[in-house]
């Protein structure tokens, strides 16, 4: 599939589900033990239910050229000194000045430690949003970070006028997509391969630059409902997860986790999809196997986003080994 589709209908399917619990009966978030994924481009670091930074944490917009330097330093540090599609300090200046958004997350000490990037365009005469760039220090994740820049990216967006917003993550990296599925609210019905082309980061090695994109209705009532309990009540969980059908899923093989071959002739308007609970671990000791998972979920998840199913949450499995993907078709 190319990239950007010919037509923007073709990223921008509509539809609602309800949004999927964050514990349901047999399934479980993860926990602090759980594997931490490593993070990736427009990915996130995942943020433990009550969890509080050792030192406190400030979201802010930026002040001089000094703190857009700052972004160009954590971006070299989050994928590598030779990441060649790091975005420059002019670059975010000009983005910041003109209608886009950046805005950076600073501990007590007033050191950058997290920031996010987005570019402000137009689609069929409305404004939209590219959110391209989410990132936080190795040492600072697993604090809300992450949620907190969206949410402060959100809030600037909303100002502005903007109420879809788009961005891209590696459907591999499991808490990434537990943050930008469950804990925000977003959806995905399209899934580009190899959209990035081939990448020079560590963090794309053996497993390519394959996204989904994301949709953020940033002002839909899901969306009010999941980030602002006062604004109404959340939405009922999904009923019947344990009987949904999978299209992949995981077991160990002689210690290792592989992907079960992919079944792509399932009817169900519900369907589970799993990838592995920490694809960076898996990738460090066992990279075939991590090959492996990226070819069989990009088979499942192409033939059931071009069939109509919509990516409307996850889970991870009870020992976080897993993260299932909640696919769900209107009847």
């Amino acid at each position: 599939m190319s990239w950007p589709p010919a037509t923007p209908a073709a990223r921008c399917r509509s539809g609602r589900a309800s949004w999927p619990p964050e514990n349901a009966s047999g399934w479980s978030t993860p926990s602090s033990s759980s594997p931490k994924a490593t993070g990736g481009q427009d990915g996130a670091d995942f943020p433990e239910s009550g969890e509080v930074p050792v030192k406190p944490v400030f979201i802010r917009s930026l002040e001089n050229r000094g703190e857009f330097a700052a972004c160009v330093r954590i971006q070299e540090e989050v994928w590598g000194r030779n990441f060649s599609e790091r975005v420059p300090i002019a670059i975010l200046q000009v983005t910041d000045r003109l209608g886009g958004v950046v805005m950076g997350a600073f501990d007590s000490d007033d050191r950058m430690v997290g920031f996010v990037f987005g570019l402000t365009g137009m689609e069929e005469g409305r404004p939209v949003h590219w959110s391209d760039m989410l990132a936080v220090l190795p040492e600072y994740r697993g604090r809300g970070i992450g949620r907190r820049l969206k949410l402060a990216q959100r809030e600037r967006l909303i100002e502005l006028g903007v109420e879809r917003v788009y961005w891209t993550f590696d459907p591999l990296e499991a808490r990434n997509a537990h943050l930008n599925l469950v804990r925000l609210g977003g959806w995905s019905a399209e899934y580009v391969e190899a959209m990035y082309g081939t990448s020079d980061s560590p963090l794309h090695s053996d497993i390519g630059t394959d996204r989904l994109v994301i949709t953020w209705e940033v002002q839909s009532p899901e969306v009010k409902a999941l980030l602002e309990p006062a604004a109404g009540e959340v939405p009922l969980p999904f009923p019947e997860l344990e009987e949904a059908p999978m299209a992949v899923e995981g077991g160990f093989s002689s210690g290792v986790l592989e992907p079960t071959a992919p079944r792509l002739n399932l009817r169900s308007s519900l369907i589970l999809l799993a990838v592995p609970g920490s694809i960076q671990e898996l990738k460090k000791d066992h990279p075939r196997a991590a090959t492996r998972w990226r070819e069989a979920t990009r088979e499942a998840f192409q033939v059931y986003l071009a069939g109509g199913w919509v990516v409307r949450g996850g889970i991870f499995s009870p020992d976080g080994n897993l993260f299932r993907y909640i696919l769900v078709r209107d009847e």
